[in-house]
């Protein structure tokens, strides 16, 4: 039986492996393209068993060459979680990732990651996702996506443009500096743990939208999009009233940016991204599907 890829990682050498030499960013490639770490893992590891059967001295750019194994992989990952998806209870999120610093200094790299933005990437075709995430994230070319997916660098051309449409009307680039997404942020932990409504409805923009992901798993967790200020503070009151125990917010790094962890009596219970304009919260995504939270501890090393 193979061994699996953290036994194998275990073992000296590895290090000079190009395999382990760029996990970082294959881990990142099939995150971006799955939006799950878990099945990241996967693809990783399927991944790793064909470039150790795989004729090395035939191999003239190892990275191109695991990049677009990696890809081949999480393409065909993509279609059946799509399928899987749709039997989903309630609202999708991606799977959050605990990053370091590093990763929010790639303003590129931290905006593709951001919960925001894989929530978007969601609603693309398998085939428009993994060419939009190869082309915009990783800057690959169409003749190398070609390769990857299956298809024509014509058609894949057609893909992207097709892709970056779709991605543009649902995600308009707004800029945000880091200090200002940060201070926003603060401020929402700040009337989270004082239950000051009013200063929660000051950071607020009048048509928030709040997604949450419970997975059909988490009492309390709302099963469709709430809309608007007002309406989202009376939800959120209502629900800190009828908790079992302490709840408290924590700042930290979520996929590159400033977000929250929500602890219950201490315990991990939930993590919440937020998109920022004109110095207010316009959406909040919150992720507290049990499921999705049991690596966010370990964090992940993330590259491009």
């Amino acid at each position: 039986m193979a061994r699996r890829l953290t036994e194998v990682e275990s073992v000296a050498h590895v290090d000079d492996d190009p395999f382990f030499v760029h996990r970082n960013l294959l881990f990142t490639v099939a995150y971006e393209l799955l939006g799950s770490a878990a099945d990241a893992e996967d693809v990783l590891q399927e991944s790793w068993l064909r470039w150790a059967s795989a004729d090395r001295s035939a191999v003239r750019e190892p990275r191109a060459y695991l990049m677009r194994t990696v890809t081949r992989q999480a393409f065909n990952h993509l279609r059946a979680v799509s399928r899987r998806r749709g039997d989903y209870i309630g609202e999708w999120l991606p799977e959050p990732l605990l990053t370091s610093p590093d990763v929010a200094e790639d303003v590129e790299l931290a905006e593709s990651l951001s919960i925001a933005m894989l929530t978007v990437l969601e609603t693309l075709r398998p085939a428009e996702r993994a060419v939009f995430v190869l082309h915009e994230v990783f800057d690959l070319s169409y003749d190398e996506i070609a390769d990857a997916v299956g298809k024509t660098p014509a058609a894949v051309r057609q893909i992207s443009h097709r892709a970056k449409e779709h991605v543009a009307a649902r995600h308009p680039r707004v800029r945000v500096a880091r200090a200002e997404h940060r201070e926003v942020v603060d401020r929402l932990v700040t009337a989270l743990n004082s239950g000051d409504l009013q200063a929660l409805m000051d950071v607020l923009a009048p048509d928030v939208v709040s997604v949450a992901d419970g997975g059909g798993q988490v009492r309390g967790a709302a099963r469709r999009p709430i809309v608007g200020a007002k309406r989202l503070a009376r939800y959120l009151a209502g629900g800190m009233a009828k908790l079992e125990g302490v709840l408290v917010a924590v700042e930290t790094t979520v996929n590159g940016q400033a977000g929250i962890r929500m602890e219950l009596d201490g315990q991990l219970a939930g993590i919440v991204s937020v998109t920022v304009e004109d110095g207010l919260i316009t959406h909040i995504y919150s992720i507290a599907n049990p499921e999705k939270l049991t690596l966010f501890d370990r964090g992940v090393a993330l590259a491009r």
